[in-house]
């Protein structure tokens, strides 16, 4: 993204425009955006902080907002649980005072959010208008800032009684570790600059010949190495302690425990739970089915259970059965 460009402001100016263009053309039909309208969608903050709200939060502040609402998808210290990989991790002292993570040239470990972000307001801004996941845009401006505080802290980069606000995140931002890690030095940037690709172009008595022609070449098939061994060591990376065969293999391979587990709430109920609340109710397992398939909200709060639509009706059925028994 361009650091110096407004974009809600920007997209802002091209609505007047085409609204002014198609006025002509189309009486009627639509009208300008006013300026309270184009105002609630300049929301952005850049990375040079233009556009960020004032207000403040403490570390402490944002252990408790992240406990309460953020824990559940991204563990209690940012480590990830069974719903997203890690945030915090793989980072150094050294890499705070020098600005660009080391690991991320070596290899150590997977990569988390906090060794490639190199900007705060990326992490501000997003926080802002994304999380929580099941209730977004909910954190009012104080909480934001106090769990973007208690997330630096974890990894080392604020101190526990920091007070992060807008009158200090430019200092903050002096000691993200991958603050250096941004560069314009490549053609994606400037079609003048260098490129990121240094082969020769061949458009000449190029050989035609019947069958695919789109595969790799043998050595680059597995130039990727074998991912699941490059996964980080510490923290679950959407991993469940199941069984490979019967129900639980068949709620894995259908993502059902990136939101649901069997003893604890994650983003959807327990399994456990749900056994409980529908045990003995007549009817509840062609209930359960149907709502599987085609997606339901509004009994468990407000995240909606997506369609399934793919899901074979008799896969549907030994997975409603399994979940009414507690996953057992």
């Amino acid at each position: 993204m361009c650091r110096f460009i407004d974009w809600a402001a920007a997209c802002a100016a091209m609505m007047l425009v085409f609204a002014a263009d198609a006025a002509p053309r189309f009486p009627g039909v639509g009208r300008p955006a006013t300026p309270a309208e184009i105002q609630a969608w300049d929301i952005d903050v850049r990375p040079d902080f233009k556009g960020l709200p004032a207000g403040s939060g403490s570390v402490a502040q944002g252990q408790k907002i992240w406990d309460e609402k953020c824990a559940s998808c991204h563990g209690t210290f940012g480590e990830s649980n069974e719903v997203f990989t890690p945030l915090v991790g793989g980072t150094t002292a050294e890499d705070v005072k020098a600005g660009r993570v080391k690991a991320l040239v070596t290899g150590d470990v997977a990569r988390t959010t906090l060794m490639k972000v190199s900007t705060l307001s990326t992490l501000w801004d997003y926080i802002h208008r994304a999380m929580p996941w099941n209730a977004p845009k909910s954190l009012p401006v104080d909480e934001v800032y106090a769990v973007l505080a208690y997330l630096l802290n974890l990894g080392d980069i604020l101190p526990a009684d920091f007070v992060l606000s807008d009158r200090n995140i430019a200092e903050a931002q002096q000691r993200l570790p991958n603050r250096n890690g941004m560069t314009r030095d490549h053609g994606l940037w400037d079609i003048n600059g260098k490129p990121d690709v240094a082969n020769t172009a061949c458009m000449k008595d190029c050989p035609v010949e019947a069958g695919v022609a789109s595969e790799l070449p043998d050595h680059a098939q597995g130039s990727h190495g074998n991912l699941a061994e490059q996964q980080r060591t510490v923290g679950a990376v959407r991993k469940a302690a199941v069984a490979d065969d019967g129900p639980p293999a068949l709620a894995r391979r259908n993502a059902c425990l990136s939101c649901h587990a069997i003893d604890k709430k994650l983003v959807g109920p327990a399994f456990r739970d749900v056994a409980a609340k529908y045990k003995g109710q007549a009817g509840m397992e062609a209930k359960l089915v149907e709502k599987l398939r085609h997606g339901g909200s509004g009994a468990w709060g407000p995240v909606p259970m997506p369609a399934n639509p793919g899901l074979p009706e008799k896969d549907a059925r030994v997975l409603v059965q399994w979940v009414l028994s507690g996953g057992l």
